[in-house]
């Protein structure tokens, strides 16, 4: 540890997080959505969001793209600083999770290690879904013109053509985008999510 660290002290508030989940009368959770760009993260989150918000929730979406234009603006895409990334939102989501909140991320987040620093840092309210859909199929979307830059080699280390996707071993669930819509898919992130974030809200 170094001296400028061990003089940081980690202060506790009065107010515990059960106390905080009674209030808003649900348990808070982070629904990490991880897949391939074009995979449908970030419709899938903005659709559970909305879904959540009006069955009774409070969440609330942190997107890959959105972070990159504030929190992480600062970072570029090498390995180091997408591993920087993942921790940023990871703390990010943990204070917001201790803030009684549902969060839903949308971040490729492509190795199992950055995965597994997530759910370290966030604990047991880390629930990870694999946004699944076949390169092919990812590459056949391409909303941002991303993989055609990849194959023409503008973008470097671009994850499913020239940098690895880990899929998750364990995934909480996985929902295939390339079989489902999105209304079906976020129906069942919604049941998975809706009933932990009610168990335990009440006591």
């Amino acid at each position: 540890m170094t001296t400028a660290k061990s003089n940081v002290v980690l202060h506790l508030g009065q107010v515990a997080v059960a106390q905080r989940a009674r209030r808003l009368c649900q348990q808070p959770l982070t629904v990490w959505l991880t897949g391939l760009s074009g995979a449908g993260k970030s419709t899938l989150a903005y659709a559970l969001e909305d879904r959540l918000f009006h069955a009774g929730f409070l969440p609330y979406v942190l997107d890959g793209d959105n972070i990159r234009h504030g929190l992480s603006s600062d970072l570029g895409f090498s390995e180091g600083d997408r591993t920087e990334n993942i921790r940023r939102v990871a703390e990010a989501a943990a204070l917001m999770n201790d803030a009684g909140l549902i969060v839903v991320t949308a971040f490729i987040s492509p190795l199992r290690s950055d995965r597994a620093m997530a759910r370290r840092i966030i604990g047991a309210a880390f629930v990870e879904v694999h946004v699944a859909a076949p390169l092919v199929i990812c590459e056949s979307r391409d909303p941002k013109g991303l993989y055609r830059k990849a194959r023409r080699g503008e973008i470097p280390d671009f994850t499913g053509i020239s940098a690895p996707y880990e899929a998750p071993d364990s995934a909480d669930l996985v929902v295939a985008t390339d079989k489902l819509s999105i209304d079906a898919a976020c129906e069942e992130v919604m049941r998975v999510v809706a009933a932990r974030a009610r168990s335990g809200s009440q006591t």
